[in-house]
């Protein structure tokens, strides 16, 4: 059952019904379902397929190719394999050619970076094959990819044959909260949006990860025997991840490792000096693969565009890993995520962890203000201090078109949540240091994002004057 994506269906399905040939490119992070959404939305019509070798040479890539082309148009009978990519190409055209259906052909490669191998050529037959035949004879032609950096370098911005050729392409996110949730039902998983959100903070809304729940355990004890467990495939699952996708990953998990340490983001200057990497090209690369693949984010400070920009960690394994799975010394002990729950450290991370989940459901919470339909930007606002103001942070801010800018306040609680005086206190100054300093003409009004809501709510609204809670969040996009 393929759950959520239907954009992306409705992609395929277009292709397929389109009256030209179609140039497909999916990208996403490792586990996302990339393969498993081209096959279960195109399934039986996939006319050939291939899937490259990690680490493999030309000579594996070529061998690998004529034992799918064998499968697929010549019932199992081994072929001799071909001496390059263009007489592969040629032998592909044959065998597209010799079949007699009226449908639109498709062509499926996976994990391209793989197939693409150094100094292999496949890149440049490949845009021959595209430009010669396939663009002539309407077939869709679907190229899949983990490296996503490498996807948009090499395809979407090809200088060569490949220049703008491509006519879809498809970004692959995690699952929403309703998406998960959904998926979790399917697999007949019993839980509550308390615990989705739970589950979803420390594996995030990857498909490959919750296909491995237990519907016979509690979402603590999968998350238990996921990540805590000595057998536990997830206890190992960070380093596995960064290798399988990129170049001298050390590199990439540096950055990653700083970002876990700093819960409110980093600007680029700060990055270099805590990597101790040159401020140039290479950190540039390096921060723009971690991006591309869905792992950090850039968010730009309030009025000040590209300039103040902080790179925060967004990938929500990521941060359980470095702050929870591998800090305590209580691994191969049993219930140790349960042992979590009373210590500051998770507290600590559960708030970072929820801010992750309301600034990437950013949709929902434009949704429950009613101004879906509104021309609004998301930002936020940092101010250290000086003699007249105190310091603020607003990590997420909303500014409208219609003369409002709301600050957002994100607390995740296990109970409707409870304004203390002195918190009251804390907002009001909030909102009143922002607009001094801003000098912004717009209303200033401030926005709880929590779990279960706001204890007397209605007795509040001269300090709070809009509450998001999960029903929010989970509503689909």
């Amino acid at each position: 059952m393929l759950i959520g994506r239907e954009e992306q269906k409705a992609i395929f399905k277009e292709a397929l019904s389109s009256s030209k040939s179609e140039l497909i490119v999916v990208y996403g992070r490792r586990r996302v379902g990339k393969t498993y959404l081209v096959k279960q939305v195109l399934g039986k019509k996939i006319d050939f397929e291939m899937t490259g070798i990690q680490g493999g040479s030309l000579k594996d890539q070529l061998e690998n190719f004529a034992d799918k082309l064998s499968e697929f148009g010549f019932g199992g009978v081994p072929l001799e394999k071909p001496k390059n990519w263009k007489k592969a190409f040629s032998l592909l055209k044959q065998y597209l050619l010799s079949k007699k259906s009226k449908r639109k052909k498709v062509i499926f490669f996976d994990e391209l970076p793989w197939i693409a191998t150094h100094k292999s050529k496949f890149l440049g037959m490949f845009g021959h094959f595209w430009n010669d035949w396939a663009v002539h004879h309407k077939v869709v032609v679907i190229v899949c990819g983990s490296a996503a950096s490498w996807m948009i370098k090499h395809v979407l911005n090809n200088k060569g044959g490949l220049h703008n050729r491509a006519t879809q392409y498809i970004p692959l996110q995690p699952f929403t909260l309703a998406e998960t949730a959904q998926f979790l039902k399917a697999k007949k998983i019993k839980a509550n949006k308390y615990q989705v959100v739970q589950l979803y903070m420390a594996l995030g809304g990857i498909p490959y990860y919750l296909e491995m729940l237990r519907a016979s355990q509690s979402i603590p004890q999968n998350i238990e025997r996921l990540c805590f467990d000595s057998l536990g495939f997830l206890r190992d699952e960070f380093d596995r991840l960064y290798q399988s996708l990129f170049d001298k990953a050390e590199n990439h998990i540096a950055i990653v490792k700083v970002l876990a340490s700093k819960w409110k983001g980093l600007s680029r200057n700060k990055i270099a000096r805590a990597t101790g990497f040159s401020n140039g090209g290479s950190l540039t690369r390096v921060l723009n693969e971690l991006e591309k693949s869905a792992f950090i984010k850039t968010y730009y400070l309030f009025d000040k565009k590209k300039k103040g920009a902080l790179y925060r960690l967004t990938d929500n394994f990521s941060l359980f890993y470095l702050k929870l799975i591998t800090k305590r010394n209580l691994r191969d002990q049993k219930g140790v995520f349960l042992k979590l729950f009373t210590l500051p450290e998770y507290r600590v991370w559960s708030g970072y962890a929820f801010e992750n989940i309301c600034l990437t459901h950013h949709r929902q919470i434009a949704r429950a203000l009613g101004i879906e339909y509104i021309l609004h930007e998301f930002s936020s606002f940092h101010f250290s201090g000086n003699e007249h103001y105190a310091g603020i942070q607003i990590d997420l801010l909303v500014d409208r078109a219609d003369g409002v800018i709301n600050l957002c306040e994100m607390k995740f609680s296990n109970a409707e949540y409870k304004l203390s005086p002195v918190y009251k206190k804390t907002l009001r100054e909030r909102a009143d240091i922002f607009s001094s300093l801003t000098q912004t003409r717009k209303s200033v009004l401030t926005t709880l994002v929590t779990t279960y809501g706001l204890t007397n709510q209605h007795t509040h609204i001269d300090v709070v004057q809009n509450v998001v809670t999960l029903d929010d969040l989970f509503k689909p996009n």
